[in-house]
This record gives structure tokens, sequence and C-alpha cells, in this order.
């Protein structure tokens, strides 16, 4: 409970489901960065309830270059750390 007088209205900021957003985003670039640090970026072809994402076009990038070319790939949802649209 607050005892400033705010109210937890004023806290709640974007409350769009993660599914939602990620529904919203298929078919559009997007960055994952995986646990270990590995980044790549595609574009996203589909993601399920565990996560598990498939990338179109998959580069692997390190320090903003491409280190390879994937294609297609799929990453298994326990290793993403986020998932973030591209603008462009």
């Amino acid at each position: 409970m607050s005892t400033n007088g705010d109210s937890p209205e004023e806290f709640k900021g974007d409350s769009r489901d993660p599914s939602g957003f990620l529904s919203e985003i298929i078919g559009a670039p997007v960055t994952v960065k995986l646990n270990s640090g590995i980044i790549y970026k595609g574009d996203l072809q589909s993601v399920d309830g565990y996560m598990n994402i498939a990338l179109e076009r998959c580069e692997e990038v390190s320090e903003g270059k491409v280190i390879r070319r994937w294609g297609d790939a799929f990453v298994r949802g326990n290793n993403v750390t986020y998932i973030s649209a591209d603008s462009s």
C-alpha cells in the first residue's frame, strides 16, 4: 500500500502481454540476445509459449559486425535473455 498518496495506476507503464507484443512483431526484424551473450538478428518467423523462436535471414552479430549468416534458425526459449523489435 502506498503511503505517499500516489495511486497504483500511475505506475502501470506498458501493460501489454509479452505474448501479444511478440505476436504483433511476427515478420518484423528483431534482435535476440542469448544467455551466453550471443546476439542474433533476423526476421521473427514464429514464437511459442516457451519462447522458442524461429528466425529467417538470421545473422550472428558481435561488436556490430556480422560473424555468420545462418539463414533460417531455431532458438530454444530457455536460452533467450531478451527479444527486441528493431526499427528497420
